[in-house]
């Protein structure tokens, strides 16, 4: 224990209770100098709380309790001797009957004292036996508080009553059942996960509540003061302990550097302090590294670390419900059906014929998964088997993935019809999927520091392959109608559930991970029965799994022969099906808040044109005119029993060709008719509606107004200013200078569409905005959020020029940031630049939009000119991405 000056060398003969100031302030100068010199934080954490058991036991007899009967306990975290930096002092004062008022007054002058020392925070509890009993019977939290309970001074009879309450008011089966709804309403508040991107050290799945949850049901059973005593009772192993301790070593350590740099009692490991509390553990970046590598290194034993402990609390609370809470039920008679000559059920879990099966059939470890993702009624493995498997799992070696049985056992659970996530992610718990597929081992807990990837890669890929089997229900057939027509035909599911399986394996290596991660299915493959034809299937759609994606997001898919192209790279329909399937669960399975109705639209538009071009033979050259004579025709159809065809036919020939190459039938009579109603009134017409493809959170706004320099500038921040995200964008200008502008926005209130009051607004305002175009509507200010300032993005523009469209393609990529659009908007205005098109892709903390433009007389910028405005463009960019950081 480490040695700290005595409180009554700080004291005065005449007790100046002031000097305890003084003196806490030294012992945590020396706790910390201690903790600095290598003292494990055990060590810390115990001295501290002995520290503040000196401290009020002078103060409870400097007020002269000391001559009482009542009794000081410690409770909470204190009442375990878990003190750090600005943890609570949370204390109980027992009495054995109603204080007198000669009592009161001396407690009240103690209490008064404590908040007079002003280096406590107490949280301060005065009862007696009787409400003791009263509040116990109902408070779950005061139950657990008693139990903890440690006397620190006073009526050493009363010691012993905190626990004598719990017992007499709570049975075994009461307290663990209230005990495990608590933890699942708190579990429910942290998404059911350890891999939260700023987890709640403390809360969270995996964090120091799933430990002191062990303590709390085993202390109330076993009537022990410490976890450890729980080993020679068999309750828990030394291995386990052993892992539960050097856990929450490290919890406690972090949650020590949370302390002190925050100055306060805060347990979330937010982006605001990652680097700096990887830097106190020792993670550093080397010339190789990228920038965020120690906080991903340090997350990635955080992440491990909570696995580890909500694994033990899983399977130590079902072993004392296993053992202790059911065996005792009224009319209990234990249900046991052999399986086999290796398991049996027991209770409706899967048991072990005996403790030597996995020793004596090491196929038995892969078997007992088979037969979870096989048969539905089995409710899980029992806890006396999961120890079993744990430690077998470690026995997984090359011989042992190389023998053919084993092998035939693992493709089986990949194919099987029913739990194959629940059953994967159990595999990963209990330490088997690491340990059969090593890759799989080393990017457990791997997180990226960013927005985008919201989950570890581990609990991401498996969630991707959750995603690729629920295309196969009625439920999620709903919301996927094309993907999950197109799954439920593929001809063999298991290539593309491998492919999920390895698409990220290799991150965390260097290199590119998805040349990597093919190299590993290839072998992995090839091992595992698999033609050399569907090796090759498997690791094309590794290499791939990002292209559709892109191709979708960032390119104009409206052009035929970017579609062409997409097309000729995939060359069947085959590698279209399992790349569209792939590609849609991926995005699921990254970010959830991703997935919009926009987004699935441009997904399935890339796959319907793709489909028709292959269909069609590659071979075949787009016919351009058959195209756009197609268009006018069909869309002429729906027009002419309102209008007349010369009417018609006068505004198309206002247009051009690509117009009616790019827009859709149905767009082209949404605006053809919009035009025509408007007739030659000059004022700017706005429209919006549904997008018809889209649809739900996907509105089109249609503008017809005169051409201006600053039109898109001025629009853009309009709608940023009524809170709508700009999508996408496509600006034509008419032969007479008319612009016939649509745009597509995603509502941030989701009620454009459904208040006729805000539709109105927004209208107004572009009106109002494009009818005085001289004056420019300016930007909104935002705050910028709080996790954004924790990201530098490397500004890049990129300008190069389209030789089909005579346009200059500008692509940024930066910083995300409120009104980030209208400000880039604003310099395309002032540079005298028009914008013809936009695609706008926010990933995460990162934008990267993709700009089409000319100069102001519709010629594109020469080689000189784009890299001036290059150059300009990245200074304005890099400027607004130090106003950023600044206001950190």
């Amino acid at each position: 224990m480490i040695n700290t000056t005595p409180l009554l060398s700080y004291v005065s003969s005449n007790h100046d209770i002031q000097a305890i100031n003084q003196w806490r302030t030294d012992i945590e100068k020396q706790l910390q100098e201690s903790f600095d010199l290598g003292h494990p934080v055990r060590e810390i954490v115990c001295t501290r709380s002995d520290a503040i058991d000196e401290a009020l036991i002078f103060l409870w007899n400097h007020v002269g309790l000391n001559q009482s009967n009542l009794s000081l306990f410690a409770v909470g975290g204190y009442g375990r001797r878990e003190m750090l930096p600005y943890s609570d002092v949370d204390i109980m004062i027992l009495s054995e009957d109603e204080l007198t008022q000669e009592q009161e007054a001396i407690v009240s002058s103690f209490i008064s004292s404590l908040w007079d020392v002003g280096n406590f925070k107490p949280g301060i509890s005065v009862r007696t036996i009787r409400s003791c009993f009263e509040q116990a019977t109902s408070d779950l939290t005061v139950a657990t508080a008693l139990i903890e309970a440690r006397i620190i001074t006073g009526n050493q009879h009363l010691a012993k009553w905190p626990r004598r309450i719990v017992s007499q008011t709570w049975t075994d089966k009461t307290f663990f059942d209230a005990k495990m709804d608590e933890q699942a309403r708190r579990y429910a508040q942290h998404n059911h996960t350890e891999s939260n991107l700023e987890p709640d050290i403390k809360n969270a799945p995996g964090g120091i509540r799933d430990i002191n949850q062990i303590g709390w049901i085993a202390k109330r059973h076993f009537r022990v003061n410490r976890i450890y005593d729980l080993v020679h009772l068999g309750f828990i192993s030394e291995f386990e302990l052993g892992v539960l301790e050097e856990a929450e070593n490290f919890l406690w350590e972090i949650r020590h550097h949370l302390h002190r740099l925050t100055k306060r009692d805060e347990n979330r490991l937010l982006f605001d302090y990652q680097r700096e509390i990887a830097a106190k553990f020792g993670y550093t970046r080397e010339d190789d590294h990228h920038p965020n590598y120690p906080i991903e290194q340090f997350m990635k034993r955080y992440y491990r670390t909570a696995q580890q402990v909500s694994t033990l609390n899983e399977m130590l609370l079902a072993y004392f419900n296993e053992s202790v809470i059911t065996p005792r039920l009224p009319n209990y008679e234990r249900k046991i059906e052999s399986i086999n000559d290796n398991f049996k059920l027991v209770d409706g879990k899967l048991a072990v014929q005996h403790h030597k099966i996995f020793a004596e059939k090491p196929s038995a470890i892969l078997e007992i998964f088979y037969l979870l993702a096989n048969r539905p009624e089995i409710e899980g493995i029992r806890a006396r088997t999961l120890r079993l498997l744990i430690l077998a799992a470690k026995r997984i070696d090359t011989n042992y993935r190389n023998n053919p049985a084993h092998q035939a056992l693992f493709m089986s659970i990949i194919r099987s019809p029913y739990r194959l996530y629940e059953t994967l992610v159990a595999m990963k718990r209990y330490g088997v999927l690491g340990n059969y597929i090593p890759a799989f081992g080393q990017i457990l807990g791997l997180m990226q520091y960013d927005l985008f990837h919201i989950y570890t890669v581990d609990a991401h890929t498996l969630l991707l392959i959750r995603n690729l089997n629920r295309f196969k229900e009625p439920e999620f057939a709903k919301d996927y109608p094309v993907v999950s027509s197109v799954f439920q035909r593929l001809r063999r599911r298991d290539i593309v559930l491998l492919a999920a399986l390895f698409h990220d394996i290799a991150k965390g290596r260097g290199g590119d991970h998805s040349e990597l991660g093919a190299a590993d299915a290839i072998e992995f493959c090839r091992a595992h029965g698999f033609t050399e034809r569907e090796c090759n299937l498997v690791a094309w759609l590794i290499q791939n799994h990002l292209f559709m994606s892109m191709t979708a997001q960032k390119k104009d898919i409206s052009d035929p022969d970017i579609v062409k192209g997409f097309a000729e790279k995939l060359g069947d329909m085959e590698h279209l099906d399992y790349l569209y399937t792939l590609t849609v669960a991926d995005i699921n399975a990254t970010n959830p808040k991703l997935w919009n109705t926009w987004r699935a639209s441009l997904m399935r538009q890339l796959y319907t044109h793709a489909r028709d071009v292959i269909r069609s033979g590659l071979d075949r050259p787009v016919d351009y005119q058959m195209l756009i004579e197609d268009t006018k025709f069909t869309a002429s159809e729906n027009l002419v029993n309102d209008f007349s065809l010369d009417d018609v036919e006068k505004v198309w020939q206002e247009l051009g060709d690509e117009y009616f190459i790019k827009e859709s039938a149905d767009e082209i009579v949404w605006h053809t008719r919009a035009i025509l109603q408007h007739g030659d009134n000059p004022a700017p017409l706005v429209l919006m509606r549904a997008h018809r493809k889209a649809a739900q959170d996907a509105v089109q706004i249609f503008i017809y107004t005169q051409d201006q320099p600053n039109l898109f500038a001025t629009t853009v921040a309009v709608l940023d200013k009524m809170n709508l995200d700009v999508q996408d964008a496509r600006i034509i200008t008419a032969t007479k200078a008319f612009s016939l502008d649509t745009y597509v926005v995603l509502d941030r209130f989701g009620t454009l569409l459904t208040d006729p009051e805000r539709a109105l607004t927004v209208k107004e305002a572009l009106v109002k905005a494009l009818t005085h175009s001289d004056i420019y509507p300016g930007l909104m200010q935002r705050r910028i959020p709080r996790q954004l300032r924790h990201f530098e993005i490397e500004n890049t523009v990129d300008v190069t020029l389209n030789e089909a469209l005579q346009q200059n393609m500008v692509e940024i990529s930066t910083l995300d940031q409120p009104g980030l659009l209208a400000k880039v908007g604003g310099i395309f205005m002032m540079q005298g630049l028009d914008i013809h098109s936009a695609r706008i892709a926010t990933l995460g903390e990162k934008a990267e939009d993709i700009f089409f433009v000319t100069k102001t007389g519709g010629q594109p910028l020469n080689e000189h000119e784009a890299q001036i405005f290059a150059e300009q463009l990245k200074s304005a960019l890099d400027e607004a991405s130090n106003q950023v950081f600044s206001q950190h």
